[in-house]
């Protein structure tokens, strides 16, 4: 009788070590996240630009604006591939010269440094800024809550690139006023998400208990509620980089962000905007890389935020 009463215990089959292993929330996410097609697309190319901004003196043949004067050259000569055909006793332009005799191909090189640079600061300090800002609105609530989204919503009220042309008309041109313009543009939109995901976290019940056990605000506020409301600021963030790049370029595309001789690239397509029909490469290039780096930052965020929603299955 005691052998048959185990037996269904015996016969149990033991489970493996992999599914009684369960995995963090992070491990989950990344795993989704390298799953995602857009995420790996975004991921491919934000590293590739990422290694070319490193090893840019490695990789640019010339200097960023050393300029390039050998008999049979011009201004805006196009491109010259020996493997294509161009004569071999002409150096080697794989993007051609711009107006100044530089090395176009060079310049776009230097010029993903100082584009990632920008993008990584401007959003760094914007989130910064609007974390704080709507983390004390959303906690706070009442008169602070009131006070500081009113500034925020007038600040929304402008068009963001009106508003950064704006501040730097009066700062004055130059790439430090160029990163504060588009920094501050950039703090209404994550304060209010902050601000949004802080009211709906500090209602959890582990808030409540916090509180009943006599944690003091701002541990309740940086230790408990704003680690658990930074899953959107994340996505939001990643797009914003898109968006901030953007914003630079084309406050230097009209003469008020980074000056000559930067290699930049909106300030690339600014100077050579009349040479579209007779010197198109000059303008090509710099777009197709504002544009591929754009494309690479959204496609990351869209890959964030389905692997960050938690509706979808692991």
């Amino acid at each position: 009788m005691q052998e048959s009463a185990s037996a269904p215990f015996a016969a149990a089959p033991a489970r493996p070590a992999e599914q009684l292993r369960v995995q963090s929330p992070f491990v989950r996410t990344v795993r989704r996240l390298l799953r995602n097609r857009s995420a790996q697309v975004g991921l491919a190319i934000i590293t590739l630009l990422v290694l070319i901004a490193l090893f840019a003196d490695v990789i640019a043949p010339y200097a960023c604006d050393q300029q390039i004067r050998q008999s049979g050259l011009r201004r805006r000569s196009p491109p010259c591939i020996h493997l294509l055909g161009c004569d071999r006793d002409k150096p080697q332009l794989l993007m051609g010269l711009d107006s100044n005799f530089r090395d176009l191909f060079s310049r776009v090189v230097y010029g993903s440094r100082l584009s990632l640079q920008i993008g990584f600061l401007t959003t760094g300090a914007a989130i910064l800024i609007g974390t704080l800002l709507g983390a004390a609105a959303g906690y706070a609530g009442g008169w602070a809550d009131n006070a500081i989204m009113r500034i925020m919503d007038v600040l929304l009220a402008f068009p963001s690139l009106l508003l950064a042309i704006a501040i730097v008309s009066v700062l004055g041109p130059g790439l430090i006023n160029t990163l504060l313009a588009v920094a501050i543009v950039s703090i209404p939109v994550y304060a209010r998400v902050v601000r949004a995901s802080v009211l709906s976290v500090k209602e959890m019940d582990y808030i409540a208990a916090s509180h009943a056990l006599g944690a003091s605000p701002l541990r309740i506020l940086f230790v408990r509620i704003l680690p658990n409301s930074l899953t959107p600021l994340i996505v939001v963030g990643t797009l914003g980089i898109a968006t901030a790049i953007l914003d630079a370029a084309g406050l230097s595309f009209l003469g008020l962000g980074a000056q000559p001789p930067t290699p930049e690239w909106g300030l690339m397509l600014g100077e050579e905007r009349n040479s579209v029909f007779n010197a198109p490469h000059l303008v090509f290039f710099p777009g197709i890389a504002i544009m591929i780096t754009v494309l690479g930052f959204n496609l990351l965020g869209d890959g964030l935020r389905d692997a960050l929603d938690p509706r979808r299955k692991a």
